[in-house]
C-alpha cells in the first residue's frame, strides 16, 4: 500500500504523522503547491492525504491506483467529488476535531474587540499608564456581552457550541440557516434581514457554497447596527473584503474579527491589509482550528478513516 501525504505541514511539524505508516509505505511532502507537483506525486499512490491540493481529473488522471483520498480537514472543496466517485475513489474528511478551538477563538476575537484589549495593553506598555495621575483609564468605551444579541450564521457543530457559550455569557442567541434546512430548535431561527438588524455580535460558521459566498456584502453591512461586531471564522469568501473595508472605514459597523480572508495568505492588494487599528479590526492567520489538541485529533481522524477503509467500512465518506 503506497500512501502519499501531500501537505504534511498543514497539520504542523510539532504533531506526528508517523502512525500513518501502520498502513504501508508513506511518502511525505512538506507542501505541494502546483498542479504539476500534485500529478507527479500521486502517480503511484493508492491513498492520498491532502488538505488544499486539487483532487480532480487533471491531477488524478495519471494515478490509476488511487482508491482513497483523506482530507486533513473538514472541508473538501478541493475535491471534485463527482469525478472521484466516477473513478471509484472514496473521499473522507475529519469532522468535529476543531469545534472546541474554533468556538474558543470566536470569543477570543469578540472579547478582544469589544473590550479594546490591544489598545489598553499598548497603553500600559507605552508608559502612558505609569505617567498618568489616576489609578484607571477607560478612554475607549467597552461593553458587556450580557444582555446583547448574539447572531449566528450556520448552526452546525461549531455554531451550536458558540451558541451555548454565548448563552452562558447571558446573550440572547438567534441564528439564520443559509440553506434553510436547519433542524435546530434550541434557539430562534430568523431570516437574514432580522439576523443583520438585531445582532450585536454576528459570528459566521457556515461552509463556503454558492449560497454563502458574499453572504456579508455592502448591502448586508449597511443593515447591521453601527455598534455591531462581525466575526468570521468560516471561510474568507463568505465576507466581501472590499465591502468590509469600506464598512469599517465609514463606521457602518463597530469592528470585525477575522480568522479568514478572501485569498490566503493576506495579500497587500486586499484593502483590509491597510487597516492597522486593532480596535476596529483584528485578523489572525487562519489558525482558529489549529490548537495542538485539534491538530492531533485531525491526524487521528485521518488514521481512523484509512483503517476503516482497509476493513471495507465507510467512515466519514463524503461521496458515497
Amino acid at each position: 500500500m503506497k500512501i502519499v501525504i501531500l501537505e504534511r505541514n498543514s497539520v504542523g511539524t510539532d504533531v506526528s504523522v508517523d502512525s500513518i505508516s501502520d498502513f504501508g509505505e508513506v511518502t511525505v511532502y512538506r507542501n505541494t503547491v502546483t498542479v504539476e507537483e500534485v500529478r507527479e506525486r500521486v502517480r503511484d499512490a493508492d491513498i492520498v492525504i491532502a488538505n488544499k491540493s486539487p483532487m480532480n481529473e487533471v491531477t488524478l488522471q495519471d494515478a490509476p491506483n488511487v482508491r482513497l483520498i483523506c482530507e486533513f480537514a473538514t472541508g473538501y472543496d478541493n475535491c471534485d467529488l463527482a469525478y472521484c466517485k466516477s473513478r471509484g475513489i472514496k473521499v473522507t474528511n475529519v469532522v468535529d476535531y476543531s469545534t472546541a478551538m474554533v468556538a474558543q477563538h470566536t470569543f477570543t476575537l469578540a472579547l478582544a474587540l469589544s473590550q479594546k484589549l490591544i489598545h489598553y495593553d499598548s497603553y500600559v506598555k507605552s508608559g502612558a499608564y505609569s505617567a498618568q495621575d489616576r489609578f484607571s483609564n477607560f478612554d475607549l468605551p467597552f461593553y458587556e456581552l450580557e444582555g446583547k444579541t448574539w447572531g449566528i450564521a450556520g448552526m452546525g457543530n461549531i455554531g451550536r457550541r458558540v451558541a451555548k457559550i454565548a448563552d452562558a455569557f447571558g446573550c440572547r442567541v438567534i441564528f439564520h440557516s443559509i440553506t434553510g434546512r436547519s433542524a435546530c430548535t434550541d434557539y430562534p431561527q430568523v431570516d437574514k434581514d432580522t439576523l443583520l438588524r438585531e445582532s450585536d455580535y454576528l459570528s459566521l460558521h457556515c461552509p463556503l457554497s454558492d449560497l454563502s459566498r458574499n453572504f456579508i456584502d455592502a448591502y448586508a453591512l449597511r443593515k447591521m447596527k453601527k455598534t455591531a461586531i462581525l466575526i468570521n471564522v468560516a471561510r474568507g469568501q463568505v465576507v466581501n473584503n472590499h465591502d468590509l473595508y469600506e464598512a469599517l472605514e465609514a463606521g457602518w459597523i463597530q469592528a470585525a474579527g477575522l480568522d479568514v480572508v478572501e485569498k490566503e495568505p493576506l495579500e497587500p492588494a486586499n484593502p483590509l491589509s491597510r487597516l492597522k487599528d486593532s480596535s476596529r479590526l483584528i485578523i489572525t492567520p487562519h489558525l482558529a482550528w489549529a490548537s495542538v489538541e485539534a491538530r492531533t485529533r485531525c491526524v487521528e481522524g485521518a488514521y481512523l478513516n484509512i483503517q476503516a477503509f482497509l476493513r471495507g467500512e465507510d467512515r466519514n465518506v463524503v461521496n458515497p
